[in-house]
């Protein structure tokens, strides 16, 4: 064991021993086999289980004193094996979260109580015992280089017989030594199959998916970046000391429909890592998913979005392919023709090369743009002329150049391609980069208004403009920074130009134009105008580049958000919209959020959505949405006034990113119940029905997240029933988005609480909708419609019937009980609480294994799936022998342990359950082995009427049968 350890298993630090297993498939292979050799050490060795360790093995648990039972002498902070060795020691001890064990014995116990953790205890384990052979049999067994003649040792010391330690040491010596070799040969066989890649390999697919991203919603990716540019030798991007792992790069993706994405590129695969640590160059390393053989497949699994748009992309890619092949094979079969023609008239035209050679010079004349181009418009060579004055004048030439060229409409596409097309790009930003102040005002002026083009944003990015500008931040003269700040804003708005402003340090610059004192004035003089006006340009930059992660560190760290707090309470709406606009694009990260609530903003974005401009309403409305998931901010929105003014914005309904806004910040603001009671005084929730059509979806899962958190009330579900609400609700459980899905599940769920409700959803066939959704991949859809699921049986008059006329249902209901997914299996057993009362649905859910499928889950620490696991139990004892088929696949022991939560819900479920479950004796014995007794009696005397009876009965049970067992036994 120790050679595999020391040369097989992966190690987070190479060649160091204080280094951590990582938890890549090759150590959990590793891992789970010796897991295996731990739990069968003592039922096939119980001679050499019982041996005691030359010294102890010592680690760090994750286990508590409550997991221990019978054997075990527990005080407060210690456990004690009731086994002790000759020495009168414990063979096992815990002390706080250290764990001591002496022999093989134990160490299986551990195994048997760790359940679910006994990987992260074997992994704790053999990291903080990197050598276990030492502490087992002691230092002359150690794991050597070269020879080992540690075994001849113990064959001469067994020949001289006597010793019946030294045999027991011999086998176990044996046993371990035989694990080794498995082990290395199993890693020996997996990393011969492993995927290897490499640097080139990488970079190839990097660059052929580069090429497919792009803005809009059609590309396959919005953007991939290297998280470092730097590039060694060996083609590596990764540092030395994770190249030592097999660690290529590392890249940030930005997927259409998830959030980024961090991914380690290695030898072995790519798969998902820790993320960027603080917003910094730094990553985290730690594995967080399975290995896959290159990115394509990575995304295939991760995003339904990349999967659609490569569909897509692959489509068009072979039509382009049949298109360009067609016109291949015409453009062969014409010249064929000619050649035919053109050999058939050699004999008859003897001056052919002369004509053929002044056709050819005919033919070539439109691709000079003399009679081709004539279609163009005027300004198109005005510009052209201008072009020359500018490549080669002097600087009073270049800036009536430049003024002549601002003259013309450079808002139109047609004077921005000249300008691109003719080389004036090259000119003008080489210009930004004199001494001479006019000729870069001039510039800049052209820039900012041609800039409003993707193409020539790109290619100002392309050809260096951004670094200069940044530079320009820095100059004496107001207008200058001005102009150049509001270009970049323009050029900014993809991710590589947002990035090159923070690598240039521009985004320091640009925070330092925010400093000002003309805050809060009404009139402003000359100077205050200019500095306000230098504010705006430089919020409005800011704008542009905080939509990237790495940018709203970087705006926080510069101390942007003290200053954005002082611009949000002046007067002027030109300034607001940046600085607002910033504001909610920062507020996605927590650290913003905190900030405005903190900074006292929410004041300011409230007084705000009474303003006459709509997108500073919108902007306002936005950052509200983003921060209100803090109970404290939504008080705050309240507190402020801020409830009425978004419930009157929401007439505004032609505008559409207002709307979703809005409804957004409502939806919000509506998980606090005091905000739902002034919701209702406002008469939003009629409005919210009254938007529930024609809207698109982005509006809608807004919508039908605000209805479905005020729904929570019963008044509310009444009025949402008056106003028509239900039949557009139901008709969304049809759609696809995942979003609104999940939302409108949740809605209609909690309206089928109401009978008179249910009757329309069951009507409208949305029981039947709810239960196909169970089908969907997405486990929140999955879950969110099991939820919904359970009070639409609760509710519907003829439930049994209900259910068993949905072919296949309780087949599919009973196989969601495989999910991984805790709140998937929660809500699956909800489900299956309420199926259970009817007596043949029962019936039918027993026949398709729903009983060993939920003695499975009953190793689990999820109080949430506790109880509603627990509750499944108790109405499935109701059928058969189900309570002897529990007991059976051993679901008693573990729910005994359930008594030890902190919930009384789960108290209440687990007594339920126990109390069905002992009226089979076996379970009985069971339950009475692992304590229960002592656990259910204070339960007892509890106010619960249900909780009461329920651990009385089970009691009583038991109590029954060890009467019966006496009187059998004594008479």
């Amino acid at each position: 064991m120790g050679a595999a350890l020391a040369r097989a298993a992966q190690w987070t630090a190479a060649g160091s021993g204080t280094g951590t297993l990582e938890i890549t498939p090759l150590n959990e292979s590793l891992l789970n086999q010796i897991i295996k050799f731990v739990e069968d050490f003592s039922a096939r060795h119980p001679r050499e289980a019982a041996f005691v360790f030359k010294e102890p093995l010592e680690w760090k648990t994750q286990l508590d004193c409550s997991a221990f039972g019978n054997g075990y002498e527990i005080t407060e902070a210690t456990v004690q094996s009731e086994a002790k060795a000759k020495d009168g020691q414990s063979l096992l001890l815990l002390t706080k979260s250290t764990l001591r064990v002496r022999s093989f014995d134990q160490l299986s116990h551990v195994l048997q109580i760790a359940m679910e953790k006994k990987l992260k205890e074997v992994q704790a384990c053999l990291e903080a015992n990197r050598d276990p052979i030492v502490q087992i049999l002691g230092p002359e067994y150690g794991t050597v280089e070269g020879e080992d003649r540690s075994i001849l040792h113990l064959l001469e010391k067994v020949k001289k017989g006597g010793d019946p330690e030294t045999e027991v040491k011999m086998k176990i010596f044996l046993l371990l030594h035989q694990l080794d070799l498995q082990l290395l040969n199993s890693s020996l066989k997996q990393i011969s199959q492993d995927v290897r890649l490499n640097p080139a390999a990488v970079n190839n697919e990097v660059n052929l998916l580069k090429n497919f991203s792009e803005e809009g919603e059609d590309t396959v990716l919005e953007s991939l970046e290297y998280t470092s540019d730097y590039v060694f030798s060996n083609g590596c991007r990764a540092p030395p000391w994770r190249q030592v792992h097999g660690e290529i790069c590392y890249l940030v993706i930005n997927p259409h429909d998830t959030d980024p994405l961090c991914i380690t590129c290695s030898t072995a695969g790519v798969f998902l890592n820790g993320g960027q640590i603080d917003g910094k160059d730094h990553i985290d390393y730690e594995r967080k998913s399975d290995v896959y053989k290159d990115i394509v497949t990575f995304l295939r699994e991760r995003s339904p979005k990349f999967v659609e748009n490569m569909a897509k992309q692959v489509s068009v890619l072979s039509y382009l392919f049949k298109m360009c092949l067609f016109i291949l094979v015409y453009s062969c079969l014409k010249w064929v023709m000619l050649f035919f023609i053109f050999s058939k008239t050699s004999a008859r035209f003897n001056n052919v090369s002369e004509s053929s050679s002044e056709t050819e010079e005919d033919e070539e004349q439109p691709v000079r743009h003399h009679e081709g181009g004539t279609d163009l418009p005027s300004e198109y060579w005005g510009i052209q002329k201008l072009a020359k004055y500018l490549k080669g004048g002097n600087p009073t030439a270049t800036v009536i150049a430049l003024c002549s060229m601002k003259d013309f409409n450079l808002a139109q596409e047609t004077c921005q391609m000249a300008i691109r097309d003719i080389g004036c790009l090259e000119v003008l930003i080489n210009l930004l980069d004199t001494e001479e102040i006019k000729c870069q005002i001039g510039s800049l002026k052209i820039l900012k208004e041609i800039s409003q083009n993707t193409l020539i944003r790109h290619a100002i990015a392309d050809l260096g403009g951004l670094e200069i500008m940044v530079k320009i931040l820095d100059s004496l003269d107001r207008e200058l920074k001005c102009l150049a700040a509001e270009t970049i804003a323009n050029v900014a708005r993809f991710k590589r130009a947002q990035r090159t402003v923070r690598q240039h340090g521009g985004i320091k610059r640009l925070v330092g134009l925010l400093g000002c004192d003309a805050v809060g004035s009404t009139s402003l003089t000359p100077y205050q105008a200019k500095d306000t006006e230098m504010a705006r340009c430089g919020a409005l930059a800011l704008w542009s580049c905080s939509k990237s992660t790495k940018n709203k560190e970087a705006i926080r760290k510069a101390g942007g958000i003290p200053l954005l707090a002082r611009w949000l309470k002046c007067s002027h709406a030109n300034i607001l919209t940046p600085v607002v606009g910033t504001l909610q694009e920062c507020a996605s990260t927590p650290s913003y959020r905190l900030a405005i609530k903190t900074e006292g903003m929410i004041e300011y974005l409230v007084k705000n959505l009474s303003s006459e401009h709509e997108e500073l309403q919108m902007h306002c409305a936005s950052a509200i949405f983003k921060c209100a998931e803090d109970k404290e901010t939504r008080d705050l929105v309240r507190q402020h006034g801020g409830l009425q003014p978004l419930s009157v914005l929401l007439a505004n309904s032609e505008n559409k990113q207002l709307l979703a806004a809005v409804t957004g910040a409502i939806w919000k603001c509506a998980i606090s119940e005091e905000n739902v009671a002034k919701f209702r005084e406002y008469k939003v929730i009629e409005t919210l029905v009254g938007l529930l059509t024609d809207q698109p979806e982005e509006v809608l899962v807004n919508i039908v997240g605000a209805l479905g958190e005020c729904c929570q009330e019963s008044v509310n579900r009444s009025t949402i029933r008056r106003c028509g609400g239900i039949p557009p609700l139901v008709k969304l459980l049809t759609g696809t988005n995942q979003a609104l899905l999940v939302n409108v599940t949740k809605t209609v769920g909690a309206c089928a609480t109401e009978p008179e409700t249910m009757i329309i959803i069951d009507r409208l066939d949305g029981v039947r909708l709810l239960w196909s959704l169970l089908k969907n991949p997405n486990p929140d859809i999955q879950a969110s419609a099991a939820w919904a699921i359970c009070p639409c049986i609760d509710n519907a008059k003829d439930a049994g019937e209900m259910v068993r006329s949905f072919v296949g249902g309780l087949e599919l209901v009973v196989n969601l009980l495989k999910s991984k997914n805790k709140e998937v299996l929660a809500s699956v057993c909800g489900a299956i609480t309420n199926i259970a009362k009817d007596e043949e649905n029962l019936a039918v859910i027993t026949d398709h294994g729903v009983v060993p499928l939920l003695s499975k889950l009953a190793n689990t620490n999820n109080d949430k799936l506790r109880r509603h696991l627990a509750e499944a139990i108790s109405n499935c004892c109701m059928w058969g022998r189900n309570r002897v088929a529990f007991g059976e696949s051993n679901a008693v022991a573990p729910l005994v342990r359930y008594l030890r939560s902190n919930d009384p819900s789960v108290h209440r479920a687990t007594a339920q359950a126990l109390y069905q479950l002992s009226e089979d004796p076996n379970n009985c014995i069971t339950m009475h082995e692992n304590g229960v007794v002592k656990l259910l009696l204070p339960m007892v005397g509890s106010t619960d009427e249900t909780l009461q009876e329920a651990a009385a009965g089970c009691i009583a049970n038991i109590r029954r049968l060890a009467l019966a067992t006496e009187k059998a036994k004594y008479g």
